[in-house]
C-alpha cells in the first residue's frame, strides 16, 4: 500500500512538467499495487505477475462504484500503450494536459476507495 501511494505521488510530480504519458503509466501502477496489496492480504501469498487491473479486481473480490470500475477498465487499456509506445507522437496527442488531469483525479478516487478495504493492514 505504501508503494502505491508513492507511485501516485510520483504521478502527481510528473504532471507539472508535462510528462503526461508517464503520469498515466504511474496512475495505472498505483492502482495495480493497491489491488495486489488486497490480493496479498486475502490470499496470504504473493500476487500473480500481471498488469491486468480487471483480473486483479476479480482476484481481490473487491467492488468499486461503477464509475470507478469504468475508469479502471479505461486505464487498464491504456497500460500497454504507455508501457510500450509504438507511435510516440500520436500517444502524446492522446494524453493532453486536461485528459491526464482527469486520469490523475480519478486515480486518487480509486486509491481512496481501495484504501478503505478492511482486509488491508494499516
Amino acid at each position: 500500500m505504501v508503494s502505491a501511494v508513492y507511485d501516485l505521488q510520483t504521478a502527481e510530480s510528473l504532471f507539472k512538467p508535462g510528462r503526461y504519458i508517464y503520469v498515466v503509466f504511474m496512475c495505472h501502477l498505483a492502482i495495480e499495487k493497491m489491488l495486489k496489496a488486497i490480493v496479498a492480504e486475502t490470499a496470504n501469498e504473493i500476487p500473480p505477475k500481471t498488469h491486468s487491473l480487471i483480473f486483479l479486481i476479480k482476484l481481490a473480490e473487491t467492488r468499486l462504484p461503477q464509475v470507478l470500475f469504468d475508469f479502471v477498465t479505461k486505464i487498464n487499456n491504456a497500460s500497454i500503450v504507455t508501457r510500450y509506445p509504438e507511435d510516440f507522437p500520436t500517444l502524446l496527442k492522446v494524453y493532453p494536459k486536461n485528459a491526464t488531469m482527469e486520469y490523475l483525479k480519478t486515480t486518487r478516487e480509486v486509491i481512496q476507495c481501495l484504501k478503505k478495504d478492511r482486509r488491508l493492514k494499516r
